[in-house]
């Protein structure tokens, strides 16, 4: 049977030989002729045998040997062959998938905004922290969004972005933190471009929300880098429909409620997610993961909120890594899919490829290494029903990530031993050189009150800087008679001014000692204006900041590590059932 089989194999190739005929019993004819008959043409050189005859001894078994010695090698052809276009094809369906996946992403400007904060230099290792702008937003312009949540009388409005976060990854990559910024809060949003209309739209005072319908998520981008001083890599945005198909990726994600939780319209109070869940531990995943993101009332507030979604973040990636989603194909391919059909990107990482590294810098960071927290915030004194930042403690949690010290003690095994990866916060200044400081106008501004209004103004302060700026060459420096009550020291110059304008107003930075890092472009300066904050009510020269250790996080902050699985939510009472 063996040698019947590796006869049927060999013959198939010499089918097309017309001169060549099969006996019945399947072993072929021993005359070999060509198209005319003659035996003569189609001689070879016959195969010797081991005996060094010339194989003509035995009847035709120089041509059997010769058959034996030709057949692997058109085996192996035909297997190369077959081999090639199973590769080739699993290549071209793996490229063509790969377009189709590219295909999904939408993509939009990193900035639309006016902000000129600089990327951090390189630690001396040639590494460079990643951040990261989370948005979620509450767009209803679709049916299928309109069906998970909100009222059809939404329809074609611009989007609000309710859920904000930024991710930092060390430039170590050995530790990562969360901060989230509850949509009500109340601060600056510079001049944006609409980047679909072209339209500009002013600098304003508002909620953070309200900055992604004034240029999309590169203008809410923008707010973020004022308000913090974080240079910003990148920004992600996912709407309802999108958190739906990414938490069914997942598998279901686990969280947990102290009480059973009806998140729903009460008298006096309308709205809710809808989230009803037992008390205990519940997977959740669909319209159910995004009841969760979206509940508030339950939670009783936004800081709630942000908490809820802290949780299910950490329980999320711990969900990933547990499924070896990063290295299983299969699931991987599956995530992809959601993802690349869910999310809408900055520009400069809309490919798989560039998602999937940037991933991979995500994964490495430890469980135990990943801390999710909230701007520390006060109730805002113009509208009870907004925040804005919390004097010094927000201002501490920021000027963590600038410097790229950790929210984790862990940090301490750092290279300096404080948890710093050696990063800059604030780059060496590059372009034109200042203009002689004689002949600099610059404004100084009393708002040693404060955002929060919860402490007098320091008076006459606007004039004792302006005298010290007089005494160190800049003899246009004035006192401006209107208050601008800051939290934080900051110096403004015209944007239109560009590189000269920055050269001139980081000049009158270093006179004082204010951090470049504060120094900032605006559209509506008309001067350099230095506007002395809270953070700075005594003495002519700014205070040194302390920079804080590892896991110096100020409580106000509500630190939850990666690692805590038994993290639960509370219930607010007239939501329990």
């Amino acid at each position: 049977m063996a040698q019947s089989s590796v006869r049927g194999e060999g013959a198939r190739p010499r089918a097309s030989h017309a001169g060549e005929r099969s006996r019945s019993d399947g072993s072929p004819d021993t005359g070999e002729r060509d198209g005319g008959g003659s035996s003569q043409a189609r001689q070879v050189p016959r195969a010797r045998t081991a005996s060094g005859g010339n194989g003509d001894d035995g009847g035709d078994g120089g041509r059997r040997a010769r058959r034996r010695g030709g057949r692997p090698r058109r085996i192996l052809r035909w297997f190369a062959l077959v081999l090639s276009v199973l590769i080739l094809g699993t290549a071209g369906a793996g490229y063509l998938y790969y377009r189709h996946l590219n295909g999904n992403i939408d993509k939009g400007k990193r900035n639309n905004g006016d902000s000129d904060v600089k990327k951090t230099e390189p630690n001396a290792a040639g590494q460079t922290p990643l951040n990261i702008l989370l948005l979620g937003s509450d767009s209803r312009n679709s049916k299928e969004n309109v069906k998970l949540g909100g009222s059809k009388d939404q329809v074609g409005t611009k989007p609000l972005a309710d859920v904000q976060m930024l991710v930092h990854v060390s430039a170590d990559r050995r530790s990562a933190s969360v901060v989230s910024i509850p949509r009500d809060t109340r601060v600056k949003i510079p001049e944006c471009e609409d980047p679909e209309t072209g339209e500009t739209y002013p600098e304003t005072e508002n909620i953070i929300n309200t900055s992604l319908q004034r240029g999309g998520a590169g203008c809410t981008l923008a707010t973020w880098q004022n308000l913090t001083g974080v240079y910003i890599d990148h920004w992600m945005m996912v709407d309802f429909g999108g958190v739906v198909k990414m938490a069914d990726a997942v598998g279901g994600v686990d969280v947990c409620v102290r009480q059973n939780v009806w998140d729903r319209s009460l008298p006096g109070v309308s709205g809710g997610s809808g989230l009803k869940l037992t008390k205990g531990t519940h997977k959740i995943k669909g319209k159910q993961a995004l009841q969760w993101l979206r509940t508030r009332h339950a939670f009783e507030s936004d800081l709630g909120r942000a908490k809820a979604q802290h949780m299910y973040m950490n329980s999320m990636i711990r969900t990933l890594k547990g499924q070896n989603a990063f290295t299983d194909s299969g699931r991987l391919m599956g995530l992809a899919e959601a993802a690349t059909d869910s999310l809408e990107v900055s520009e400069e990482i809309g490919t798989v490829k560039k998602l999937y590294d940037l991933g991979m810098k995500l994964k490495s960071v430890p469980m135990d290494r990943l801390t999710m927290t909230t701007m520390p915030t006060v109730t805002d004194p113009r509208n009870p029903n907004h925040l804005i930042p919390k004097p010094t403690d927000a201002d501490k949690v920021w000027s963590m990530v600038r410097s790229d010290i950790s929210f984790d003690k862990g940090g301490k095994d750092g290279k300096d031993g404080k948890g710093k990866s050696g990063a800059s916060a604030s780059p060496t200044p590059t372009g034109p050189a200042a203009a002689p400081a004689e002949g600099l106008a610059v404004t100084v501004v009393n708002g040693t009150a404060g955002d929060d209004s919860a402490q007098a103004p320091v008076g006459s302060r606007a004039t004792a800087i302006a005298g010290a700026l007089q005494g160190k060459g800049f003899a246009r420096a004035v006192a401006s008679a209107q208050a601008d009550p800051s939290s934080r020291t900051q110096i403004t110059y015209p944007k239109s001014s560009g590189a000269q304008g920055r050269a001139n107003a980081l000049s009158v930075a270093e006179a004082v000692g204010v951090p470049s890092g504060q120094v900032r472009a605006t559209a509506d300066a008309v001067t350099t204006t230095l506007t002395i904050g809270s953070d700075w009510r005594e003495g002519t020269s700014y205070p040194k900041q302390s920079a804080p250790e590892a896991g110096d996080l100020p409580a106000s902050a509500d630190a939850l590590s990666g690692s805590k699985k038994d993290a639960c939510m509370p219930v607010y009472k007239p939501y329990q059932y």
